[in-house]
């Protein structure tokens, strides 16, 4: 069977009159997407990173378990496609092109030796990726197929409320970042903030802050400005204002040794130790900010209920609860927390989220930076844990750390409960999930780079066990790579996903329609069993 030539033949115009508005090209979108994903006309030097540059940079490199072995990313190339697009559509095959990827490889004998003993600089073939036609399309064993784009939550913070039974309202803040665990705040009936790790079992806020580093009672309850110094004497007028308050740190008796621990309610007993003790002054707990009477009576219950006094129990209370079928361990517990949060390759909030996050809580974040500035005690402690997360984050990549962090920071945490704080005050509004302006389109370059990250993932794993399982031996990085696994991912995509559709060619129109078509289904997006009618619904700013 003869294929028509789809050489474009010029057009001819008839009108007679002179078009003042030239077309856009309904196209671009798609095909600007696929080429920034895959740079292949850009020199290997200006290459932006974005697409598949910065996925591979993100899996590389990758070292064993003893320290030996090293395997470093370079660079990547691309041969042409082996056949044109009407010899595929003719013969069955896929308009591919064939990826390769300049590794090095280094190791040494023994692990505490500080330079690499010898290293491999090798180009591996790592499969083939359909490549996009001037259409727009696919051609997938002999059939076009198009990529639709999909419109899903957009990373960043989105704060919603709920009616409970009994009418009274509930507010949540859920941190959607562009990979890694959703992290969700939400007060409930009893007046107390809990955090939900990717919809697992709740703990209580405090829990969190306590295991990121502020372990005291009085740390906690500074940073929302609810703690207050009063005066102890034994005029019955200012005892009494003093009963029935909570102490905000502890007080020690130095003669006895007796301890009135924080969070105790103030008895006249407990009143008659403190001035015995010799205090002319207690920290107390106080419910409201004096400065814009703001109530944050929900602090203070999440405190009094917090079973955690210490960051050691702390992180043990927040390990339990997401892996209950291990044993508590303080260092694994502190090392999966800094993994789940603070390392990038586990977790990014993407430039779209840290913009949207900064953007939606400006106010909060300025008003905390403002209020550290006049307390240098604690805004030492603040500086000291984010000196920690920088470490982490240092850590786990060798990139370097540019002005916006990608990954979650206590200043986000505090500044979200700052905002729900407001929401049950009545100060702020909830935002609207199905408006446009939380929701973004992910297009073909996006989501061909999710599915190479899910390959290079795997593929690093089985690097791993292949170096785990090497003695000191030569060996080249091509003994190490298997093609095969990023490859099936790929192909899995095209050929199976929701989005992977066969192209309608009803006519030049549908086929218009077909690639410009967007969809809140696929991976990541709604299922059909999941999709309400809000969002079934068409909304206000559709139009």
């Amino acid at each position: 069977m003869k294929v028509a030539d789809a050489t474009p033949t010029p057009c001819i115009d008839f009108s007679k009159i002179q078009s003042i508005i030239n077309p856009p090209d309904l196209l671009k979108v798609q095909l600007d997407s696929f080429h920034n994903f895959i740079q292949d006309s850009v020199p290997l030097a200006k290459r932006k990173d974005q697409g598949l540059e910065k996925v591979l940079r993100s899996a590389f490199p990758i070292t064993d378990t003893r320290g030996l072995y090293l395997l470093e990313y370079i660079s990547y190339s691309f041969d042409k496609p082996k056949y044109t697009v009407e010899e595929c559509i003719e013969r069955g095959l896929t308009y591919d092109v064939s990826l390769k990827i300049k590794l090095k490889l280094s190791y040494k004998d023994e692990a505490d030796e500080p330079d690499w003993k010898e290293t491999i600089q090798q180009e591996v073939y790592l499969g083939r990726i359909p490549y996009m036609t001037e259409r727009g399309t696919f051609i997938i064993n002999g059939a076009e197929r198009v990529v639709v784009a999909q419109l899903h939550r957009s990373p960043g913070v989105v704060f919603s409320q709920a009616v409970h039974p009994n009418g009274k309202k509930m507010y949540s803040a859920k941190i959607v970042p562009t990979r890694g665990s959703w992290i969700e705040f939400q007060t409930d009936i009893n007046n107390q903030i809990f955090v939900y790790i990717d919809q697992k079992k709740n703990f209580l806020v405090t829990a969190l802050l306590r295991a990121i580093g502020f372990a005291k009672d009085e740390d906690i309850l500074s940073l929302f400005d609810l703690v207050e110094e009063v005066e102890v004497s034994s005029k019955s007028s200012k005892r009494e204002k003093l009963l029935g308050q909570y102490l905000a740190s502890d007080i020690v008796d130095m003669n006895t040794g007796e301890v009135v621990s924080a969070r105790s309610a103030i008895t006249e007993d407990i009143l008659d130790q403190i001035v015995a003790a010799g205090y002319k002054t207690i920290k107390v707990m106080k419910t409201t900010s004096p400065e814009k009477g703001v109530d944050k009576s929900v602090i203070i219950n999440t405190i009094l209920n917090d079973s955690s006094a210490t960051e050691e129990e702390a992180l043990e209370i927040v390990y339990e609860e997401l892996r209950s079928n291990e044993a508590p361990d303080i260092d694994a517990a502190r090392s999966f927390l800094e993994r789940t949060f603070f390392n990038q390759k586990k977790y990014d909030l993407g430039d779209v989220g840290r913009y949207r996050i900064q953007k939606k809580l400006h106010n909060e974040l300025t008003e905390f930076s403002t209020y550290l500035e006049e307390r240098p005690e604690l805004k030492e402690l603040s500086d000291a844990i984010y000196g920690r997360i920088l470490q982490t984050i240092s850590a786990y990549s060798e990139e370097p750390i540019g002005e916006d962090i990608l990954v979650l920071t206590h200043y986000d945490i505090i500044a979200v409960i700052n905002y729900l704080i407001k929401l049950v005050n009545g100060m702020a509004e909830v935002d609207d999930v199905d408006h446009l302006a939380n929701r973004r389109v992910r297009s073909v370059g996006e989501q061909l780079a999710a599915q190479f990250v899910i390959g290079l993932a795997r593929m690093g794993k089985n690097v791993r066990e292949k170096l785990n399982s090497r003695d000191t031996d030569k060996i080249a990085p091509a003994d190490l790579i298997n093609a095969r696994t990023v490859s099936s991912v790929v192909s899995s995509f095209f050929a199976t996903s929701q989005l992977s559709q066969f192209m309608d060619q009803t006519n030049p129109l549908a086929e218009m329609t077909n690639k410009r078509r967007v969809s809140a289904l696929g991976p990541g997006g709604l299922t059909r069993e999941r999709a309400g009618f809000e969002v079934r619904a068409v909304h206000y700013t559709h139009y």
